[in-house]
């Protein structure tokens, strides 16, 4: 499962929630990615300050029914791409605070081991080197929160990472949006006036449908009904 809050998993949450598929994709938006969406029907992502479909959750909220979207990103998209690539019998999630219950259950009925991967931000820019995201870490920990409660995995057979993320989300939960908004990549957005992006992904299970990645494309999975899916 690829945790990626501010804003690629939020974003795929809310797209795949309105009936949209996301495929993930490198962070190039350049002939290369263009070629990729071509090649599979579908529209390319750009930057929300040029007013198209984008990163921002806020926006997909309204994105038509049955649209095919090429979200690119440097840390989610690409691990999601990545992941399919390497692993590829591996069930892959895009999780977030968005959809952790949902999320939480189809992992639950997946007879494997589950990996949650807090993805990370990046420092000047989206090809520097990588820093922690409290808010991945956060998203990670509502996820396995969820898991817990739901007794798909005992908290005591977690890792101490997944403790460590379950206790940071217990201590922020009834503060999403303030820490989301104090982190550092809040405020990075806040500062460009993407504000409203933090809010709409601090907003804890606001869909109840998961986001799984079947071949190229994430789409929309009823978390009670969903089963094993290998």
């Amino acid at each position: 499962m690829v945790v990626d809050v501010l804003r690629f998993t939020s974003a795929v949450s809310v797209a795949v929630g309105r009936g949209a598929v996301v495929l993930p994709y490198p962070w190039r938006v350049d002939s290369a990615a263009r070629a990729y969406a071509v090649g599979e029907d579908a529209e390319l992502a750009g930057w929300r300050e040029d007013g198209g479909w984008s990163l921002s959750p806020t926006d997909l909220a309204r994105i038509p029914e049955g649209t095919r979207l090429v979200l690119p990103s440097p840390n989610g998209s690409a691990l999601a791409f990545g992941a399919r690539e390497a692993v590829p019998d591996a069930t892959v999630l895009a999780g977030c605070l968005r959809n952790a219950a949902a999320v939480a259950t189809v992992a639950a009925q997946q007879d494997a081991p589950v990996a949650v991967v807090a993805a990370g931000e990046r420092w000047q820019g989206s090809s520097g080197p990588l820093r922690p995201a409290v808010e991945d870490l956060l998203g990670a920990g509502a996820v396995l929160r969820a898991l817990v409660d739901a007794g798909g995995r005992p908290a005591g057979g977690a890792s101490p990472e997944a403790r460590a993320a379950i206790a940071a989300f217990d201590a922020a939960r009834d503060d999403l949006g303030g820490w989301l908004a104090d982190s550092a990549s809040g405020r990075e957005l806040v500062g460009i006036g993407f504000g409203d992006d933090v809010e709409a992904a601090a907003r804890l299970d606001a869909e109840d449908v998961a986001a799984v990645l079947d071949g190229p494309a994430f789409s929309r999975v009823a978390a009670e009904s969903a089963g094993p899916l290998r």
